[in-house]
């Protein structure tokens, strides 16, 4: 008995984003993630103790130049576990977005050669970061208990602003990987992104030192919603203003709207552009 003919054509409208494609190719996404966790740390001399040097070296920095120097108000938490609070969903949101953005470039052989749910490449970059984080995490509950400060109960809350700064990874990382295939040079201007996007989370800095009347405007980045939220669930700082959140958690459901449009609208043309 011939087997039935299955022709793929492209989809018209909004729906050509078949989000059941992608749990129908889960297993596809569990493994591509797994394969950036292990090509990351592939032939190097410390292996995932990567995952923790990245983060505690930037705390020593900060710590020096922030804390000590400038005097930095940090809401009565020591400076060092206030910056690494920080800087752990930050790098979780650095790399996610990095990696996501030159996903599709970077597995052109596969996109040329079979089909599969695009939007599960820089899916799986994505996801691949929280591996780093589980890791990193762990180097700040040590220091939280050498400062002895005990997670308050809104620890409870801490995955919904981990889950948060995935998906502005993810949502950034839509539009920058769509586009990378088009525009080569965009992966140029990531790191610049980051760097400045760094700046202008408070990351470094405490939320409160902005003015008020400016603090829900400081929400159009998405990740000053999540770093104050995480400081807050785990050491008790300063509650995250609700204006800040509200705006926050409403850029990033744009983003992430408009980047599945986009990635939908622009995903037949990446096996020939790629």
């Amino acid at each position: 008995m011939n087997a039935p003919l299955l022709v793929l054509e492209p989809s018209k409208g909004f729906v050509r984003l078949n989000l059941r494609d992608v749990w129908a190719y889960r297993e596809l996404l569990y493994f591509l993630t797994w394969r950036d966790v292990k090509v990351r740390y592939k032939q190097t001399v410390v292996g995932a103790a990567w995952a923790i040097l990245q983060p505690v070296t930037t705390m020593v920095v900060f710590s020096v130049f922030f804390g000590r120097f400038a005097r930095m108000p940090t809401d009565g938490v020591p400076y060092p576990v206030f910056a690494l609070a920080a800087l752990l969903p930050w790098q979780l949101f650095a790399y996610a977005l990095s990696e996501s953005a030159n996903s599709l470039v970077g597995s052109h052989h596969l996109i040329t050669k079979v089909y599969f749910p695009r939007l599960i490449v820089p899916l799986a970059a994505v996801l691949a970061g929280l591996v780093d984080f589980a890791i990193a995490i762990v180097v700040l509950f040590a220091m939280m208990w050498y400062y002895h400060i005990a997670p308050t109960a809104a620890v409870a809350l801490l995955p919904l602003f981990i889950g948060l700064a995935v998906v502005t990874a993810l949502a950034v990382g839509l539009w920058l990987s769509s586009l990378n295939v088009k525009y080569r040079d965009v992966r140029y201007t990531i790191p610049f992104l980051t760097q400045v996007w760094l700046f202008a989370t408070p990351v470094a800095y405490p939320a409160s030192i902005v003015p008020e009347r400016w603090r829900a405007w400081l929400g159009l980045n998405p990740m000053a919603g999540v770093v104050e939220g995480f400081r807050w669930a785990l050491l008790g700082s300063a509650h995250p203003s609700a204006p800040l959140l509200l705006v926050s958690v409403s850029a990033v459901t744009v983003l992430l709207i408009g980047g599945l449009v986009y990635f939908a609208n622009t995903e037949r043309t990446f096996a020939d552009l790629v």
